[in-house]
């Protein structure tokens, strides 16, 4: 679809965490993505008819992957109806994530999921 926007939209975002954070952006991608990367997440086990949630670790090619879907998601919400860019909101969702602040979209869904997976072991 859109590949050309979605590389500007990244173009502009790392250079918004570069002038924020005056370090490599993708350092600091690489550090958000770890961040906010689930560790244990829980999975529907049914038998008989009756379904249970059972926790499970998470693969870390899944990590990885959860970690930029939770990102993407956060920006996305962030920049709807609102007058900032996607790339400032991603830029935003980025930053905090890589702190580990609770002020990103990823890192609460993160510590939700872990939370969850915990109550079903």
């Amino acid at each position: 679809g859109k590949k050309l926007m979605a590389v500007r939209i990244i173009e502009h975002a790392f250079e918004i965490i570069h002038l924020l954070t005056d370090e490599n952006p993708i350092q600091v991608f690489v550090k958000a993505i770890v961040a906010a990367g689930p560790r244990e997440d829980s999975t529907r086990i049914g038998a008989a008819g009756i379904v249970r949630r059972q926790a499970v670790d998470v693969s870390p090619f899944r990590r990885v992957n959860q970690a930029i879907y939770l990102i993407s998601i956060g920006a996305r919400e962030a920049s709807f109806r609102t007058i900032k860019t996607i790339a400032e909101c991603l830029a935003d969702e980025i930053v905090n994530a890589s702190k580990g602040s609770s002020s990103s979209y990823a890192i609460k869904k993160k510590d939700e999921l872990e939370r969850v997976a915990k109550s079903n072991r």
